[in-house]
Order: C-alpha cells, then structure tokens, then sequence
C-alpha cells in the first residue's frame, strides 16, 4: 500500500538572501522592466519552434536581480506585474548573478501585490570571482 505524501509548504526567499550557485528558490517578485535579448525561428522543421530569450529586471522590498526568461516564461515578463518563481536558480553569467527558472522550476502570475521594489540593491550589479584554494 502507498504511503501518501504531504505536500510540503514552499519557503519564500527574499532577494537580498540569493547567492551564487544557488538553487530551489521560491520567490514573490515584480517586474521592474524587460527587454527581448534573442528572438529566433526555425520554420524548417515539422514544427515552427521559436526560440525567445528575454532579461527582465525583477525584485522585492530588499533588492532586484536580473531574471533571464526563456520562450513561454517571457509572456509573464510584462512590466509591473507580479510573478511567483518556484524552484529558480542562479546562473552566473560573466561574473554576475542571474536569476533562472529551468524545466524543473515554474513561472507563474501572483496576486497584485503592494511592495515597492528597492532599486538602489542590484544584486546583478554585484561582480563575483570564482578563486581556487589548493590545499598542499
């Protein structure tokens, strides 16, 4: 007989408490703005896929990160909303956080919420270097 398993609720993460090479966050943010980095199609295929990469500045009350979305998840992307992200990561790219939600993670529409972003906390902003400790 299979047990049944309980759903456990999602811990939500602030921001400012994200760090390189991290993963399974769950955040409440709101869209500062978005810009379209890629937009491709492939039409030579059986099936037209097109290929969408968008960076959209996103963050909370403690600070604002750059969120890299990719085809469906640049829909939610649209200035002034706000979007729940389950189970993101960060990516580093040249040196710089960024926040990404992979196949295993979701995007979804959250409820209006009140909070006023703090711009002056970009975490994106913020270079990191990877240095390597040899042990003799």
């Amino acid at each position: 007989m299979p047990e049944s398993k309980t759903l456990r609720k999602p811990i939500f993460t602030k921001v400012d408490q994200l760090r390189p090479g991290t993963s399974g966050h769950t955040l409440t943010i709101k869209v500062v703005n978005t810009k379209m980095v890629l937009q491709k199609g492939r039409p030579d295929g059986p099936q037209v896929r097109q290929i969408r990469i968008a960076e959209s500045l996103v963050g909370d009350e403690t600070g604002m990160i750059i969120f890299t979305a990719r085809n469906e998840q640049v829909d939610f992307m649209k200035e002034g909303a706000t979007v729940t992200l389950r189970n993101a990561k960060i990516d580093m790219f040249k040196g710089s956080m960024r926040l990404a939600v992979d196949k295993w993670g979701r995007v979804e529409v959250a409820e209006p919420d009140s909070f006023k972003v703090k711009e002056d906390n970009n975490l994106s902003l913020i270079e990191y270097e990877l240095i390597n400790i040899v042990e003799e």
